[in-house]
């Protein structure tokens, strides 16, 4: 079995190639998860909300959701949708005072 010597040279390459993938990747994807369907687990962790709160929002019809043989689904879309739903309606500072 040959022996190959890696050197400081090769890993600073390796460095800039995998540094250069991974800004790609957060390009293609603009922060958002790489996968349409999210979990249970992957909403809650998303959002920063506890399985009660996740439960409310599935039964008051907030987050529309998918069950497949027990398992909740959430469209990512779905997920920003209710975000830009729910955002609080600033007033502008001449109907503050009024």
């Amino acid at each position: 079995m040959p022996t190959e010597i890696v050197t400081t040279d090769d890993l600073r390459e390796f460095k800039i190639e995998l540094l250069q993938e991974l800004k790609k990747m957060l390009k293609e994807h603009h922060g958002q998860p790489a996968k349409k369907w999210l979990k249970s687990y992957e909403v809650r962790e998303l959002l920063g909300i506890s399985p009660g709160t996740l439960q409310n929002l599935r039964v008051n019809g907030t987050l529309p959701y998918t069950k497949i043989h027990g398992s909740m689904f959430y469209d990512y879309e779905d997920i920003k949708q209710m975000m830009k739903e729910n955002q609080p309606k600033t007033l502008s500072s001449f109907d503050r005072f009024r």
